[in-house]
């Protein structure tokens, strides 16, 4: 018997709407039912894209962090400062966030918590968050380039800083329905403590 035919589209419309619902329901509370329905693919047709729920997620992890990082590097080449561009960057998925009702955050922070179990989601989770980080330390490698950015303590450990408390604030935002805690993260490390003080 051929194999069906498989649409890139079709594929993206899975990934696009897996991403809803997860970070709407969390990995325990999405069914592929409801990821098909959304998507207005037949239940068949999924397993044509993918070996299982758990390879689904992999995949969804894996598209997310990929226009995650394109969002971050459309901001950085918008922007005439680096630094700026990182700024903005913050600002505007501060507003996404509100728009948004503070339902969501970020998926690799969300799945983080609940795949631990899963080797093949964390190994994605690891990559994007990974991936995130190494942009972020690139802008700030080039703040230090300039003289802007702190000197005394290794790009890649400050970006890893920065990261790691905004999506500890973003977790505190949902629960506070307020973006408050990223204004702070914003504030007391990136217009703060990682700029030179010199």
């Amino acid at each position: 018997m051929a194999r069906p035919r498989r649409s890139q589209a079709t594929r993206e419309r899975l990934l696009t709407e897996g991403v809803a619902a997860l970070l709407e329901n969390g990995y325990h509370g999405t069914g592929i039912q409801e990821v098909v329905n959304r998507a207005q693919v037949p239940k068949g047709s999924f397993y044509n894209y993918f070996a299982s729920k758990e390879d689904f997620a992999a995949h969804v992890i894996q598209f997310y962090a990929e226009c995650f990082a394109k969002q971050l590097r459309e901001a950085l080449d918008e922007a005439s400062d680096p630094l700026d561009g990182l700024r903005g960057f913050f600002r505007a998925l501060m507003s996404d966030f509100e728009k948004n009702g503070y339902v969501g955050g970020c998926l690799i922070a969300n799945l983080g918590g609940e795949l631990e179990g899963s080797s093949v989601c964390r190994d994605q989770l690891r990559a994007g968050f990974t991936g995130w980080s190494d942009v972020v330390a690139e802008v700030l490698r080039d703040g230090q380039a300039r003289k802007v950015v702190r000197r005394d303590v290794e790009a890649r450990e400050l970006a890893a800083l920065l990261t790691e408390a905004w999506e500890g604030a973003v977790i505190r935002m949902k629960i506070e329905q307020s973006v408050e805690s990223l204004e702070r993260v914003v504030h007391h490390l990136l217009d703060g403590y990682i700029l030179s003080k010199s």
